[in-house]
Parts: C-alpha cells; sequence; structure tokens
C-alpha cells in the first residue's frame, strides 16, 4: 500500500504491508529510530508521537491510516545543539536514566502542555470550566500513560512543570 506521511515538516512515500504500524513505518521503513518500540501493546507510552497535534502511541496505530497527517517526532522537536525547551529541562532536571523512554515522555508532555494551554481538563482538574493549572498533581496524571522503568518521574515532572510555568 502507498501512504504519504508528512514527518517532521517534510514528506515521505511510504510503500509497506497495509498492517505496518506508524511505529514499524518510522523506524524500519524511514529510518527514525527515535522513536522506540518498548511493550508493542500501547501500554509504556514509549512509542509516542505527535500526529495533527495529539499525542498518540504510534504502535496501536497502521500507518495507511495516517496519509497526508502531520507527524511530529522526537526528531522534529529539537537537534544536538538546538534542543526545544523541553529537551533541554529534562538535561538540567536529569530527567531521564537509561533514556529508553524520553523520546516517548518528551512527545507526549509537548501535547500534554499545549492540551493544558487549550484548556483541556484531566481527571484531577479542580474544574472543569476553567483553565486547568500545571500543578505537579495535573501534570503526573496527565503524563501517566508514559511509563520509565528507571523511576525518575518526580524529575520528568520537575522538567515539565518548569517549563510549563507550574509548581517546582
Amino acid at each position: 500500500m502507498k501512504t504519504e506521511l508528512k514527518i517532521n515538516g517534510a514528506s515521505h512515500n511510504l510503500v509497506a504491508d497495509a498492517r505496518t504500524t506508524l511505529l514499524d513505518a518510522l523506524r524500519n521503513h524511514l529510518g527514525l529510530t527515535g522513536t522506540k518500540k518498548g511493550c508493542d501493546h500501547g501500554q509504556c507510552g514509549a512509542c509516542t508521537v505527535i500526529v495533527n497535534g495529539r499525542r498518540i502511541n504510534s504502535c496501536l496505530t497502521l500507518a495507511c491510516m495516517h496519509d497526508g497527517d502531520e507527524i511530529t517526532t522526537i526528531e522534529g522537536l529539537g537537534r544536538p545543539g538546538e534542543l526545544s525547551a523541553l529537551q533541554d529541562a529534562f538535561v538540567r532536571h536529569d530527567g531521564y536514566q537509561c533514556g529508553y523512554c524520553t523520546p516517548g515522555q518528551i512527545c507526549s508532555a509537548t501535547a500534554m502542555l499545549e492540551e493544558i494551554k487549550d484548556g483541556w481538563p484531566s481527571n484531577v482538574s479542580d474544574d472543569l470550566n476553567s483553565d486547568a493549572r500545571p500543578t505537579l498533581h495535573e501534570i503526573s496524571e496527565r503524563m501517566s500513560g508514559n511509563i520509565c522503568r528507571c523511576a525518575a518521574y518526580p524529575n520528568i515532572v520537575a522538567a515539565i512543570a518548569e517549563i510549563a510555568g507550574g509548581e517546582k
């Protein structure tokens, strides 16, 4: 099946089996190996990418379903020497240990900060009709789909909170 994927601002023509996941297309067909394969069941968040502004687990969706969609991977958020503010905060706060989950954490956090900015409530939002505040509790809840087996959660949340302008 032929699919056009718009990844990090560039168009890529993909010819692959219709059963190819977006994760496998990124890693195996297009050489974008920043996105990691963790559980391959949508339970860990290591494969999180941003599609049309929303975070998704790329292991749970087929590449052919994203023909023409705007896809952002960790490679599209920053580069060595030109890190995004969130990537820089992860480094300064030591928001990683082994680093395997970090690309998914950063993609998820990037989209999550936009959700907060757009006023989307979460399960722990105090008021569903007011702007969500980036409290530590709010950030932790919103990031709960991303697992860190090294348990660097306090550092990850601190990095996100700094960029969100929330609690420290």
